[in-house]
């Protein structure tokens, strides 16, 4: 079998932004709350923005994770990801070829993807990425478009068959998180589990609670 070597991740609660799901407070001030809580990486994905709009948020997002020694991923955007220097690009099926990417930000930086089944896992593993997340594992209406939840049992599968990290995504929260980790996953993405809490940096501290430390076997 061929081996895939990826950078160290060193985060398994993975923090992604969502327009309309901060209970209408400021997007900096939850995600702030959520880095007090722990949180260390966090992807800004805001289809409906500006390119304007989007690198000022993202250049208030790059001080903010700087500040607390936390990754920054900017979703589909290579140019506002370079810009900000940010620490990585995530992307999906619509988004530049990874290859592409990857010319564009160099070796330093991280790619992330998102999956939905297992032959877009397998490729996206072969194509170079540093990490997935699958999903949705659970039923969310963020993620309806892309068909019913594969479920746990394709999760713990797909955590299994790659040698690249995998993120639960889609659906999870404080009461699933447990069954998510269950899979073998190497951690959780998620939106509205903190965004939308009355409390986002205690449900970041009651996720990060539920997830195993992290080991980085060299």
């Amino acid at each position: 079998m061929r081996e895939f070597h990826s950078p160290w991740i060193d985060f398994n609660l993975y923090l992604i932004t969502g327009r309309g799901e901060t209970l209408g407070r400021n997007l900096e001030f939850v995600v702030e709350e959520a880095l007090r809580g722990g949180v260390r990486a966090v992807q800004l994905r805001d289809k409906g923005a500006s390119s304007k709009e989007l690198y000022e948020t993202a250049h208030e997002l790059r001080r903010l994770t700087s500040r607390y020694g936390a990754k920054l991923f900017i979703n589909d955007r290579t140019d506002v990801a370079l810009a900000v220097d940010a620490d990585g690009v995530h992307i999906g099926s619509s988004s530049l070829p990874l290859y592409k990417v990857r010319r564009l930000i160099g070796e330093r930086r991280l790619i992330g993807v998102s999956c939905h089944n297992q032959t877009q896992a397998i490729t996206a593993q072969e194509m170079g990425a540093d990490f997935i997340t699958f999903g949705p594992v659970f039923y969310t209406p963020s993620k309806a478009e892309y068909g019913d939840p594969v479920g746990v049992q394709k999760l713990a599968h797909v955590a299994e068959l790659l040698q690249i990290p995998v993120f639960a995504l889609g659906g999870v929260n404080q009461e699933n998180c447990a069954e998510a980790v269950a899979c073998g996953v190497h951690g959780i993405a998620l939106i509205s589990a903190i965004l939308s809490a009355p409390e986002p940096r205690d449900a970041a501290k009651k996720l990060l609670a539920q997830l195993p430390a992290l080991e980085h076997n060299d």
